[in-house]
């Protein structure tokens, strides 16, 4: 019976290990998207995580008569990528993204997470700016 309680635990605890894993850090997509930057900021009252909006371009209507612009919220874990967009908030950037099943605390609220930024201009002229790796 010891043993048959043993073998039992650990398939529940491997189990369980496998669907935190699956859950929380599998990255289930990443991507790239595009538009201009709305905001970023550090929230929160334990955890202070970068939250972010950008506005994309266009319009999608979801019923007839209705009209929902397209808005990509999202974390940011890396301090300096924060910092850089926090500077340059209504500019038009381009950023890569992971996508996870679930979010996390320490993480942010979103499960979509900036981690980089691949290239950003003004809104109005169109010149690119030269980002610094």
């Amino acid at each position: 019976m010891k043993k048959f309680l043993a073998i039992s635990i650990t398939v529940i605890v491997v189990a369980l290990f496998l669907f935190c894993y699956w859950r929380y850090y599998w990255v289930y997509g990443e991507g790239v998207k595009a538009g201009q930057l709305n905001y970023v900021m550090k929230k929160g009252f334990v955890f202070k995580t970068y939250e972010g909006r950008l506005i994309q371009a266009g319009f999608q209507a979801n019923t007839s008569g209705a009209i929902q612009s397209y808005e990509f919220r999202f974390s940011v874990t890396n301090e300096s990528v924060a910092n850089k967009l926090m500077l340059n908030s209504g500019k038009d950037f381009e950023v890569h993204y992971k996508e996870y099943m679930g979010t996390l605390p320490w993480r942010g609220t979103s499960v979509f997470i900036v981690d980089s930024i691949l290239s950003m201009k003004e809104s109005k002229s169109g010149n690119v700016l030269p980002l610094n790796p």
